[in-house]
């Protein structure tokens, strides 16, 4: 079957044809969605309507196609695609590029509530696809930030997205380097840093499914034997890079809660505070640099 128009009856069997080959119904019914254009819900109308016409954006063997690679080579269908639908976005994302997940969508949540008003200046490190960055920038307009990354493959697909975004209305400049040193000449400025940076044990890497382990990059996933390589960074720099009062947010591992906000209290950070994500995991923690104490003068 090659054609792009056909039944629901069609499509039904056709789809029963594919899952027969393995993998998982969930995963196959995204792709048609996001290659075939046919969405979920239109998807679960036509098992109650099965005589309704079906009309796809993509040929039926060029879905199977990237079907096929995905079953046989394991790589994620984001990547066969190309694009990732994130928050109100959808984000070109491909090999070298963390895919971003739906629990960071709940780091900007925060990060948009915990500096508000919107803070003049900014910065997302480890930027990686450039999705926190450009969530942040469509929320404050007129703001200044900077996307950070090490890697020179994820701060040319963060550009691409922040170009295909005009930018996201705020001005936002991509910088190549770890962590906190890039922005050293802001250092003390810095209102809001955010960051979702590698933070699993290379232990539990080592055995994570082969559709991440083997396709998406280490760089942005292994977080050291603790997983707290990348956390202790940003923690021990954050008292001399934000500025008096900024706020430092962070994703980590599901079970990492109590070692992180250890690792902010040890920094000299203050209002050290943790959230949980849609399953009630704890997975983000955020603190504040000191800000200035206004001197107080005797009464005469």
């Amino acid at each position: 079957m090659g054609q792009r128009r056909l039944n629901g009856e069609q499509w039904l069997a056709w789809r029963r044809q594919q899952l027969a080959r393995g993998g998982s119904s969930t995963d196959f019914d995204w792709l048609v969605d996001l290659a075939g254009g046919l969405s979920w819900q239109q998807q679960q109308q036509l098992r109650l309507h099965p005589d309704q016409p079906v009309v796809l954006t993509c040929d039926l063997p060029g879905i199977e196609t990237l079907w096929q690679r995905h079953l046989q080579t394991h790589e994620p269908l984001q990547y066969l695609v190309g694009r990732c639908p994130w928050r109100d976005l959808e984000l070109a994302v491909g090999p070298g590029v963390l895919i971003p997940r739906q629990e960071t969508e709940l780091l900007v949540e925060w990060a948009l509530e915990l500096a508000s008003p919107r803070p003049a200046l900014w910065a997302d490190l480890g930027t990686g696809s450039g999705c926190v960055a450009l969530a942040l920038a469509r929320a404050w307009p007129g703001s200044r930030g900077w996307a950070v990354d090490l890697s020179a493959e994820a701060l040319r697909q963060a550009a691409f997205n922040l170009e295909q975004a005009g930018g996201g209305g705020a001005q936002v400049q991509l910088l190549a380097g770890s962590w906190w040193e890039p922005l050293r000449a802001w250092w003390g400025q810095l209102e809001l840093v955010v960051s979702n940076p590698p933070y699993i044990p290379t232990a539990v890497w080592a055995n994570l499914d082969p559709v991440v382990r083997e396709h998406e990059p280490a760089l942005a996933l292994d977080g050291g034997s603790d997983g707290l390589d990348a956390l202790r960074l940003l923690a021990e720099g954050a008292a001399t890079a934000l500025a008096p009062g900024g706020v430092l947010v962070l994703e980590h591992h599901h079970d990492q809660s109590d070692a992180v906000l250890d690792l902010l209290a040890m920094a000299g950070l203050e209002q050290v505070q943790r959230r949980a994500d849609l399953e009630g995991k704890r997975r983000f923690a955020s603190a504040r640099r000191r800000p200035i104490q206004p001197l107080h003068r005797s009464a005469p």
